[in-house]
């Protein structure tokens, strides 16, 4: 009975729960209500949940009063007990008095996150791309919960034999596994930029307890974590199966921002990495640019790259965000960062000295992965000053960066030129720059020869590249023009992201982050 009430109570939208919080200051049944709220809270385990006549997910007011409820399928039980925790929200002392007596931990399900976010105003309406996306996260995360213990997710439990290095010998490994249960097929989702991706896949992650092995990585940094774990592991029979069990003992749940695939080193170790990873039981969550049949292409050596597309799309639900809304190129600029024009680089120069203040710019070093220190021309005050040759046209990668904003809050970089067939290399890093600094929640300046949106102006796709005439007119124009599929992809989202780095929100988010860190500091 208790149950019961507990479900007819919370089991809202957002609106039915502001109702209930109405009627309790209304009728004064405070003590009832932080009743409720103490048993929601005590609750270790979904309950049988009871669902409405009509077999929706919101109880209809007639089913409310008057009891018609019907016994709740394991699907949806995840979303009730997310809105007993929304119910609980709406009073929040006794909701946090028994949280902190109980010592569980408490979160939305995706969907249930999804429509708060919606009815705070943090997320927009009406997008049926993202709506389909978070259907999908939300069968993941109810089937996570259904193995979660076959699996192993929960990292204050033993890890199943069949999945423990330690299981016996190597006979008895494959027959356990070969008899243990199967891992859910994992999520690729890809799409244009701006579209929501990576959002709706930190909620998916947020969502899910503390305590279970999973791990949300940038792919710039899970490839720099796998060459550092395979220099580790020289002189091993296969020691890139040895990085992959490492791997899943660490995290089932791996969930990868940003796939993409463009050295050819890179293409040969995720191909038998993750077959691995797969057999041993790893669950992938991902996001893209490109479709798994557009990974790598053109790229050296692909045919040796095509069976670990076959093993993504049969390990992963492939899943396409098919919206053409830019959600980045929404945010308000602020003036004042980004730089064109004559007298760019002096205007730059000045916003550099204003945040430094009364500080002296001088130079210094960062070290970055395997020893390496990355030359630091100009810094005070968490403020790196480069030219873009120093860091763009060097032999530089995704790790020096990374190091770089290790150190640095904040990035100014002076003479962005508009990219073409002369610069190839330089674009790449560039685009790599963007990304990591965007991964960062770094703070950028820069003084630039054009726009953001105009930088890769002529860097096309193969699909997307004019057909040659033989005018000597139309070949003057197309002296610099770039054909390159991964440059032509890339650059759709590295000029969204430089957008929103301009923005009100992505400016908040840096403060938010770095003051944080300075703080925690002091």
């Amino acid at each position: 009975m208790m149950r019961a009430a507990a479900v007819r109570a919370a089991g809202k939208t957002l609106a039915r729960t502001q109702y209930y919080a109405k009627q309790k200051k209304k009728n004064n049944k405070e003590g009832q209500w932080s009743s409720l709220i103490t048993t929601t809270a005590a609750a270790t385990v979904p309950p049988s949940a009871l669902e409405c006549h009509d077999k929706k997910y919101d109880h209809c007011s007639s089913c409310v009063e008057q009891k018609h409820m019907l016994p709740l399928s394991n699907r949806k039980i995840a979303a009730y007990e997310a809105w007993w925790r929304r119910a609980a929200s709406s009073s929040a002392p006794s909701y946090e008095a028994a949280a902190e007596t109980t010592g569980q931990e408490f979160k939305f399900s995706p969907m249930a996150e999804y429509e708060r976010r919606i009815a705070s105003g943090d997320v927009h309406p009406g997008d049926k791309f993202q709506e389909s996306t978070v259907n999908a996260l939300q069968d993941l995360y109810d089937e996570l919960w259904r193995k979660s213990d076959d699996i192993g997710l929960d990292s204050r439990l033993p890890v199943p034999q069949s999945y423990s290095r330690s299981a016996g010998g190597w006979l008895w490994q494959r027959l356990m596994r070969r008899s243990s249960p199967a891992s859910p097929r994992g999520l690729y989702m890809y799409g244009g930029v701006g579209t929501g991706k990576t959002m709706l896949m930190d909620m998916f992650y947020e969502q899910l307890p503390k305590t279970w092995r999973k791990r949300r990585i940038h792919f710039h940094d899970f490839m720099i974590n796998v060459h550092t774990r395979l220099q580790r592991s020289r002189g091993m029979t296969d020691p890139l199966e040895v990085v992959a069990e490492d791997i899943v003992e660490e995290s089932i749940l791996l969930c990868i921002d940003e796939f993409m695939v463009t050295d050819v080193a890179d293409a040969l170790i995720l191909n038998r990495l993750f077959d691995h990873l797969f057999k041993q039981g790893l669950v992938l969550v991902s996001t893209s640019n490109r479709a798994p049949d557009q990974l790598y292409e053109g790229g050296l050596q692909r045919d040796l790259f095509l069976p670990f597309i076959a093993r993504l799309k049969d390990r992963c639900v492939i899943h396409k965000i098919d919206s053409a809304t830019d959600y980045r190129k929404l945010a308000a600029a602020v003036a004042g960062h980004y730089f064109t024009g004559p007298g760019a680089s002096e205007l730059l120069q000045m916003k550099f000295q204003s945040l430094i203040q009364d500080e002296k710019a001088v130079p210094t070093t960062v070290e970055v992965v395997m020893g390496r220190r990355l030359k630091v021309p100009l810094s005070a005050a968490g403020c790196a000053f480069f030219q873009f040759h120093e860091l763009c046209d060097m032999p530089l990668g995704a790790a020096d960066y990374i190091g770089l904003f290790q150190s640095f809050h904040t990035l100014a970089l002076d003479g962005v030129p508009v990219f073409g067939s002369h610069n190839r290399s330089s674009a790449y890093r560039f685009v790599t720059l963007v990304d990591v600094m965007y991964e960062h929640r770094a703070r950028f300046l820069c003084s630039a020869e054009a726009p953001a949106l105009e930088l890769f102006a002529k860097v096309v796709t193969i699909r997307d590249a004019p057909r040659r005439k033989s005018s000597r007119s139309s070949h003057s124009d197309q002296a610099d023009l770039l054909v390159d599929n991964e440059l032509g992809f890339a650059k759709d989202r590295t000029c969204s992201r430089l957008t929103e780095m301009q923005g009100v929100e992505y400016l908040e988010d840096h403060a938010a982050v770095h003051l944080t860190k300075t703080d925690s500091m002091t």
